[in-house]
């Protein structure tokens, strides 16, 4: 696994050694990238069940200005803290130690794009509950990513939501979607 593009382009990055992570493969990364754009350029970027750190350290590489890791496993922890200090992202890059479902309780911060990679044990119905949080941290014309087992479902989307795209790489699909958007608004 390496960072595909931009500042840290070539850079290995290390897998946390636990059969519930499960990090984006290269070439998924690659196009969940090419289709957000220019979304990710001075971006404040939420990477929730963060593992490895690979999706938010690519988007960093990609031009985020900032990004908030969300994770509470050991070893994934030990895997994203070693992967920010070997691309030298440390002072663009948070840390947070807790639950997923804690953060969102206590977040404030407004993100363009959150990436939700929650276990693919996880029931439909909570991650519906999950997103449904995460959506109230995305500002407007932001994007929510989700990364899900081929072929679960989407949950119900948040009012004013909708679908944005869907790719599949092998067993895995991403889901993009979309904030309501205010007329004239760039964010």
């Amino acid at each position: 696994m390496r960072v595909i593009a931009g500042e840290a382009k070539g850079h290995h990055l290390v897998a946390p050694d636990h059969p519930a992570t499960r990090p984006l493969t290269d070439r998924a990364r690659e196009g969940i990238f090419s289709a957000l754009g220019g979304l990710v350029a001075d971006a404040v970027v939420l990477d929730l069940y963060a593992g490895s750190g690979s999706i938010g350290i690519e988007a960093l590489s990609r031009g985020a200005a900032r990004a908030v890791f969300v994770e509470n496993n050991r070893k994934a922890l030990a895997a994203l803290r070693a992967n920010l200090a070997a691309v030298g992202f440390w002072m663009l890059a948070e840390v947070a130690t807790q639950k997923v479902a804690e953060y969102l309780k206590g977040a404030t911060s407004i993100y363009r794009l959150i990436f939700f990679d929650p276990p693919w044990s996880m029931p439909t119905s909570e991650v519906g509950r999950e997103m449904a949080m995460a959506s109230m941290l995305v500002g407007p014309g932001g994007e929510i990513v989700v990364h899900r087992r081929y072929p679960d479902p989407l949950p119900l989307l948040p009012p004013g939501w909708h679908g944005a795209g869907a790719y599949r790489y092998g067993d895995t699909v991403l889901y993009r979607v979309a904030a309501p958007s205010l007329a004239g608004t760039a964010k």
